[in-house]
């Protein structure tokens, strides 16, 4: 892959998913474990550890619903104990070693995320006395305006996407050139401009060769670059054409076909085309050209 002027670099984190599936920040209970909701919801199912006999604390920044508590088996539990913001659950000593039990709560406020899911996991005597569970929660009204944004944007791109296949349906060549008012019976007219064209230097280039091709509306130039022995691969991302005066140009389009290698010795392997409107070098006057280096 040819070097770029534009660097990125891109930085990859990997992360466990039991990190991922318990995020846990410092608690404001000595010895109890903090478990932090997104609102997304994407921290999947948070597991609690419980023991036979033994009780288990969750405490909760939100109000719950209390009606709503959802627990697997529940019957092997004999304590289920629901509070405003907390719940105490004890299992049964009829549970065993391994048993794991889905619980589900609710909160009552209308805040993201609206629901928590624990998987309670039983051990002998290892239980969790005490855990904490914070939400950072997020309203409803952000999530409405994310969907009217994606919305607008879903739009945008199908409206981007009917205008590319509507140019794909027109003919190109001198058919589409017709069809668009962009040739008249004097057809193309081809100029050598490599002596009338200021051009502007760039480290490790050199713009030998201008050459233009008009019609009634457009302009193509055709500029060949050589790249010096011991520069990198170049390719153009942009152009700026300008007159005489320094009136920037409107710049339609810029195509090359590859990226220019050092010692590139055929016009194919030099070539960048650069297409603006046709009043560019009407009579002959003359233009700047500058190119911009994408690597």
């Amino acid at each position: 892959m040819p070097p770029s002027s534009r660097v990125v670099l891109l930085g990859l984190l990997l992360i466990g998913n039991a990190v991922a599936a318990q995020p846990e920040a410092s608690s404001s209970v000595p010895g109890a474990r903090r478990i932090e909701l997104s609102p997304e919801g994407t921290e999947g199912v948070s597991e609690v550890v419980v023991s036979p006999g033994l009780s288990t604390m969750l405490l909760f920044d939100s109000e719950l619903q209390r009606e709503s508590i959802e627990l697997e088996d529940r019957q092997r539990f004999s304590l289920v104990d629901v509070g405003q913001a907390t719940l105490r659950i004890v299992p049964s000593v009829s549970t065993t070693p391994g048993d794991r039990f889905k619980m589900t709560v609710r909160f009552r406020n209308g805040a993201a995320p609206s629901t928590a899911v624990f998987l309670l996991k039983v051990h002998p005597a290892k239980a969790e006395a005490t855990i904490e569970v914070y939400r950072n929660q997020r309203t409803i009204e952000t999530y409405q305006q994310e969907i009217r944004d994606a919305r607008a944007e879903v739009l945008r791109c199908k409206g981007e996407l009917a205008r590319m296949a509507s140019d794909h349906e027109m003919p190109g060549g001198l058919t589409g050139l017709l069809i668009h008012d962009g040739l008249d019976p004097s057809g193309v007219a081809g100029q050598v401009l490599t002596r009338d064209i200021a051009k502007t230097p760039a480290s490790g280039l050199k713009a030998t060769t201008f050459k233009s091709y008009r019609s009634s509306k457009l302009v193509a130039v055709d500029v060949w670059i050589e790249v010096k022995s011991g520069a990198l691969p170049w390719r153009a991302e942009g152009a700026t054409l300008k007159d005489r005066s320094g009136q920037e140009l409107k710049v339609l389009h810029v195509w090359q076909a590859t990226s220019i290698l050092p010692g590139a010795v055929s016009s194919g392997e030099r070539t960048t085309w650069v297409l603006t409107m046709a009043p560019c070098l009407t009579g002959g006057t003359g233009c700047e050209a500058e190119g911009k280096q994408q690597g």
